[in-house]
């Protein structure tokens, strides 16, 4: 009996294994498929289009995307948690490609992005930007910045609240409350990605200033209110 009970668990421990092993593929692939969709295509060879698509099958050529197949990537963009990814069929040819759906650091001209309009039902009246207490100095003395990216990054709320499933990562220990309606009424864009991201460039400089800012607070490691000034 207890050999059976040891060649089961034999079983399982393999399975497991699989698992695992099947897990790190995808996170191994989501991360390739991250950093080539949203800042490495051109360094990489791969040619992008204007809006932002990148046929699977090119892709899937690459040294890096090589041992990897069009099954692969379909699961990985259906379970991605965060919908990073949009994958469809070419309306022309019918060959599937794949994009990001926000977090460029290369210029994508037809993103299929939302603009926001000041008082319209999908304008929220604020809106979080997620960092780490490291930065907060410089956030709270000089404001949000897009850094090399397209768009600084927002979520409706924290993660967890509402339906909110991307616009900042877990483990933020920061959040920076924005005033949405006092920006866009200074002529500051704001838009929505297709994975509800709220996406804006900031003013001329590519920052949304500390003007803009509602609150701040410290969500770890013991949550508390930050002063703004």
């Amino acid at each position: 009996m207890d050999g059976k009970y040891r060649a089961k668990g034999k079983r399982g421990s393999g399975r497991v294994g699989r698992e695992n092993r099947e897990e790190s593929r995808d996170v191994r692939l989501s991360k390739s498929l991250t950093y080539a969709l949203r800042h490495g295509a051109a360094k990489m060879g791969l040619n992008m289009g204007s809006d932002g698509f990148v046929f699977v099958d090119e892709l899937l050529t690459h040294g890096q995307f090589r041992s990897f197949s069009l099954e692969d990537i379909e699961r990985v963009v259906a379970t991605n948690e965060k919908q990073r990814f949009k994958l469809q069929n070419h309306i022309e040819n019918g060959r599937p490609q794949i994009r990001a759906n926000q977090g460029h650091t290369v210029q994508v001209e037809d993103l299929e992005l939302t603009a926001v309009a000041l008082g319209a039902p999908d304008c929220p009246q604020e809106a979080v930007h997620g960092s780490y207490m490291k930065h907060w100095s410089s956030i709270r003395s000089q404001g949000l910045s897009r850094m090399s990216r397209t768009h600084i990054h927002l979520a409706p709320g924290l993660p967890g609240e509402g339906q909110v499933i991307s616009g900042m990562r877990h483990n933020c220990e920061l959040a920076v409350y924005i005033n949405v309606p006092k920006a866009i009424a200074d002529g500051i864009k704001f838009y929505w990605s297709e994975n509800k991201v709220l996406l804006t460039p900031g003013d001329a400089e590519g920052v949304l200033p500390p003007k803009y800012f509602l609150r701040a607070r410290r969500l770890k490691p013991s949550p508390c209110e930050l002063d703004l000034e």
